[in-house]
């Protein structure tokens, strides 16, 4: 009986001791946006890779909990307003797509102005991390939009040319009318009588559709996801590269009031985020081209000659998005060296020397 009373004691205390801290435990509201469908790939992977990461974290010692609230599809805001809705508090934590805002985030364009340089989507998101956190002023553009900067995200391994008609040769394009979104627009200068026309991911299958456009510059995955193979069924493999176009934001605000060890799980699930997104891309490249072929769609490579008669036809890109950041007392063409430096440290080899137009 006595043993009994015992073990009813010590199992009295321990519920109360269970009750105590759990009591303790601290739930903070997240409100998570991104103005693209919950079907995008990066959102997906928010809601069933990042969110679960922080929570595994911060199960660790049971101190907090996050009550996360999603928002995706232009609920909140749209693909282009999520910049302005988490710099306003329209939501806590957001994916950026940076290739709509050069003007507020030039530094992000890094690997969109070097082109024909890496189809390794892991090495690009490595090496843009790594360039935001050795250089502040990519980090302070998201300052001045009353950001914190979390992450970078290459969720593509490379655009490839997606068309109505056959193409096989550069001359193809010439006159032609090509689909792109912020600085790959930029890609088709070189190409006689060919003219960038701006539109975003979710714009696409119109534009082709209703011939607004004969051609549209995206990646295998996306190609996949969105069903462009029912409007441009074939695919020019040129391997235009790896851009990341995808960043990780938090509102400052909310961000100064979070506890320490909140703040440590969003980043280093953060992190995770970034990798997991790189490897997701590459593993899906070549089961997306086998479902573009599945979808009815008809794959041509490009020749080597002429990815090469390409990128020369450019202008020089970089070294004007360089020279534009130098402009601002911004080191430009020192993080364009040191962010190609990586890419060939990982085993990259660049079609064009895009340092070669830097000064000194």
């Amino acid at each position: 009986m006595k043993q009994l009373l015992k073990c009813a004691a010590a199992g009295i205390v321990m519920a109360l001791c269970s009750a105590g801290q759990a009591s303790a435990q601290e739930v903070i509201v997240a409100n998570v946006i991104d103005g693209y469908p919950a079907r995008a790939m990066w959102v997906q992977e928010l809601t069933n890779f990042f969110i679960p990461e922080v929570d595994k974290r911060l199960a660790e010692t049971g101190n907090y909990k996050i009550d996360w609230h999603e928002s995706y599809g232009g609920t909140v805001v749209k693909p282009k307003g999520v910049l302005e809705g988490i710099q306003l508090g329209l939501g806590d934590i957001g994916i950026v797509t940076t290739i709509f805002h050069s003007s507020k985030l030039p530094s992000q364009a890094i690997s969109a102005v070097t082109p024909f340089v890496s189809a390794d989507a892991r090495a690009v998101a490595r090496a843009v991390d790594e360039i935001a956190q050795e250089y502040p002023a990519m980090r302070a553009e998201f300052d001045a939009q009353n950001q914190v900067y979390l992450t970078t995200g290459v969720v593509l391994d490379t655009y490839q040319l997606y068309s109505r008609e056959k193409v096989e040769k550069l001359a193809d394009l010439e006159g032609a009318k090509i689909a792109g979104a912020g600085m790959n627009l930029r890609y088709v200068e070189g190409i006689e009588g060919a003219a960038g026309v701006r539109g975003g991911l979710t714009d696409f299958y119109n534009m082709l559709q209703t011939g607004l456009v004969d051609h549209a510059m995206l990646w295998p995955e996306a190609a996949a996801t969105f069903k462009i193979a029912e409007v441009a069924p074939y695919m020019l493999d040129v391997d235009l590269g790896a851009v990341n176009t995808k960043t990780l934001t938090v509102n400052k605000d909310y961000w100064e009031k979070l506890p320490e060890e909140v703040r440590t799980a969003i980043t280093e699930a953060a992190v995770a985020y970034r990798d997991h997104l790189a490897d997701l891309a590459m593993e899906r490249a070549a089961a997306s081209h086998e479902a573009f072929t599945a979808a009815g769609g008809t794959i041509i490579e490009l020749s080597e000659d002429e990815r090469r008669a390409w990128v020369a036809s450019m202008p020089d890109i970089a070294a004007e998005w360089a020279a534009g950041l130098d402009a601002e007392e911004q080191p430009g063409s020192e993080m364009l060296r040191a962010y190609l430096a990586k890419l060939e440290q990982a085993g990259s080899v660049s079609m064009r020397d895009w340092t070669a137009g830097l000064g000194n």
